[in-house]
């Protein structure tokens, strides 16, 4: 389904902003520093979208890795 006037790569760009709140969300909900698998798991994500949308934060810099493997808000 194509929103009228987006082209699909803007309609991607708009679905990945969706998917980066979710994920950000999930991690102010669950209080501590948390693996993407768990990320995955709370917000019934793929594992590769929530990748990829960690990876989106973390250049926007929205998220911080306090330890290895791990991610957390940055405010």
């Amino acid at each position: 389904m194509q929103e009228k006037g987006l082209t699909p790569i803007l309609q991607e760009g708009c679905a990945m902003a969706g998917v980066e709140d979710k994920v950000l969300q999930a991690m102010k909900k669950a209080g501590k520093p948390v693996r993407p698998g768990d990320v995955a798991e709370m917000t019934g994500l793929d594992k590769d979208e929530v990748s990829k949308a960690i990876n989106a934060l973390k250049k926007d810099g929205k998220i911080i890795s306090p330890k290895r493997c791990f991610w957390a808000p940055a405010d």
